[in-house]
């Protein structure tokens, strides 16, 4: 799987989350500057670098391939990308229901700096807050994160 295959990425974005993106949107995210994805086969993550910040916009990894390092793996991958675009911090908005992705944020070294209220909408109508999170991405003289 490529990174920069919009259709792809919407089916991998299918199997991971109950409201899925389109094709159309990840082919409209990709093609914004700064917008860079990581890809494997059972996942991905979709980041956006803006100068000296980066986002995670989602990331996605299949059922069958959770709670096997694939995640962790991909948001370090993305740390260092965002490094290398110029970014001193990396932020997110996970639900706050999502304990499983919380975990792997939190393990990863993100904390959380705010909460935006009912920002995630169900199928069955109720709303659920968004914990917003940032990690800080200290370099060296080579643009490379310390661990």
């Amino acid at each position: 799987m490529t990174a920069s295959d919009p259709v792809a990425l919407a089916a991998l974005h299918a199997q991971a989350f109950a409201a899925p993106w389109s094709a159309r949107e990840f082919a409209d995210l990709l093609s914004q500057p700064g917008v860079v994805a990581i890809a494997e086969t059972d996942g991905f993550i979709l980041i956006r670098i803006v100068f000296d910040e980066a986002e995670i916009l989602t990331l996605a990894v299949i059922p069958t391939a959770r709670g096997l390092g694939l995640g962790r793996r991909l948001v370090e991958e993305a740390a260092v990308a965002a490094t290398k675009g110029s970014a001193a911090r990396l932020f997110l908005e996970v639900a706050e229901d999502n304990a499983p992705a919380r975990g792997l944020y939190d393990r990863a070294g993100f904390s959380q700096i705010g909460r935006r209220k009912a920002y995630y909408a169900a199928a069955d109508g109720s709303r659920t807050d968004a914990v917003v999170m940032s990690r800080d991405l200290c370099v060296d003289q080579a643009n490379v994160p310390l661990p």
